[in-house]
């Protein structure tokens, strides 16, 4: 097992990529805190969890929250021991033109996104650093390289980009990485709620994958703390996915 002995946060854990990553870690061995506001949800992804032989924790985060990423990794400390893992899944977006997207629009989508996962970052590090090192994943999109007229989230996927290298950098030294996966178009509720797809449009709408493949590439790993931090220094461009595919390393 990838993940034996490891403990992972996940936000946005009760749907989407977020519950599919928490089964496949739990699968590979992780403990798992499933952190969501949907805390309904989250029982269920982690009942599931359980009753295949995994741990599991449902966590109640809103990822916007200091105080409650405080409590969720001080929760994730107390049941397993540690936290090595925090995946930055959860997001926000309105699907409207630049025109139409509302001042209150604007911060939902940014204080979700980017605003909590930094947070997240800021409460999680210390844990880590106890338990020796550890590793964070942050979500993007195909918005982190191609964006389109969605100021909101573009802004806050091109702002992950950012957070993930200046958090390689500064935490390199304490054995711990973070990495960003930008998927494309993934079948989950979230794409289909913010953009239903007819029979008609279907044939002409991009490709979507499944949240399983794409939670398989997540947990194949990412570059060494200190050659990401190194990377980052030298380049502008984001990582090239050949690079991405070549240099993956267990956890």
């Amino acid at each position: 097992m990838r993940l034996a002995g490891k403990v992972a946060l996940i936000t946005g854990g009760a749907g989407g990529m977020g519950s599919a990553q928490a089964r496949l870690f739990a699968q590979e061995g992780a403990a798992v805190c499933v952190a969501d506001i949907h805390t309904g949800n989250g029982q269920r992804v982690v009942d599931e969890i359980n009753a295949a032989g995994g741990r599991a924790l449902n966590t109640p985060l809103d990822v916007t929250r200091a105080e409650q990423w405080a409590e969720a990794v001080a929760q994730a400390e107390a049941a397993f021991g540690s936290l090595t893992i925090l995946c930055n899944n959860a997001g926000a977006n309105f699907r409207v033109s630049f025109d139409d997207q509302t001042e209150e629009m604007w911060h939902l989508i940014m204080e979700t996104a980017l605003t909590g996962a930094f947070l997240g970052i800021k409460a999680a590090v210390p844990a880590m650093r106890r338990a020796g090192g550890g590793s964070i994943i942050n979500i993007g999109s195909i918005a982190t390289t191609r964006c389109g007229d969605n100021p909101g989230y573009a802004a806050s996927k091109v702002g992950i980009l950012g957070l993930t290298r200046a958090a390689a950098r500064a935490y390199a030294k304490d054995n711990i990485r973070c990495n960003l996966v930008s998927p494309g178009h993934v079948d989950t509720p979230f794409i289909m709620w913010i953009r239903p797809l007819s029979a008609a449009t279907s044939r002409t709408a991009p490709t979507t994958g499944a949240p399983a493949s794409t939670t398989r590439r997540i947990c194949s790993g990412g570059w060494p703390p200190r050659r990401w931090a190194a990377w980052c220094s030298r380049r502008r461009s984001p990582m090239p996915i050949s690079s991405w595919r070549r240099t993956r390393q267990a956890w």
